[in-house]
């Protein structure tokens, strides 16, 4: 498999497949794909499997693409304005925000993951279910705004403000902590709690969240006023 991420802030990935190769992705996720690739739905890994990724954000049903003749593309776009992540699996796990899950080889094992802390779960920003990318091979992830990708050293610490947590390895420990006291966090706008995440690993932090976007355009949206 080979691909290319292009574009700004509205991207593609553009993955081309050799005759002998299969690529999988969520349900609503292609944008285009060339006349020789075959697109079936499947209710990969039973029942189960897709019941917990329905719960996770994804879709009951993944889509399987398969070239014929010869080589083919498929192009996938996020359904928000923001960046596409390239994730080598195979060099560890990965835990993602619910929904972020773009497509990926089907060698990776896409499955949800429970917070393991209930304050995590109420006051991160992430909610109870997250998702859970393990097994080989590459997947991509889609989030709002740009991205930026910080490796931890052990035992380094990054405060990051609520939903803004993308993405980590999962040899990251992922908490909450006080934003500060009662005049930070009703004055500095980032609430009562802020995200901790704790190394070694990578983590990825978007610049905006789809409400914050949302939050933005409220003011210019018509209205019967």
């Amino acid at each position: 498999m080979k691909y290319t991420i292009t574009g700004d802030n509205l991207q593609f990935v553009n993955v081309e497949l050799a005759a002998d190769e299969e690529f999988h992705s969520q349900a609503g996720a292609m944008a285009y794909m060339t006349g020789n690739m075959r697109m079936e739905s499947a209710m990969e890994g039973g029942f189960m499997s897709g019941l917990k990724r329905s719960i996770s954000g994804s879709s009951l049903f993944l889509l399987k693409y398969k070239p014929q003749g010869g080589t083919g593309v498929v192009g996938l776009g996020g359904r928000v304005p923001g960046k596409i992540l390239d994730i080598d699996v195979g060099k560890g796990t990965w835990i993602c925000q619910s929904s972020s899950y773009l497509g990926a080889q089907p060698t990776v094992k896409l499955d949800m993951a429970l917070q393991k802390k209930l304050s995590a779960a109420l006051f991160g920003g992430e909610g109870l279910i997250l998702q859970k990318l393990s097994g080989s091979g590459m997947a991509f992830i889609a989030a709002c705004g740009d991205l930026n990708v910080v490796e931890l050293k052990p035992g380094e610490v990054y405060k990051v403000s609520t939903s803004n947590a993308v993405a980590w390895e999962e040899s990251v420990k992922y908490d909450i902590s006080a934003a500060g006291g009662i005049k930070t966090a009703m004055f500095g706008g980032e609430g009562l709690f802020v995200t901790t995440l704790t190394g070694p690993g990578k983590i990825v932090i978007q610049s905006m969240t789809l409400a914050d976007l949302a939050q933005a355009l409220i003011p210019y949206l018509p209205s019967n006023n």
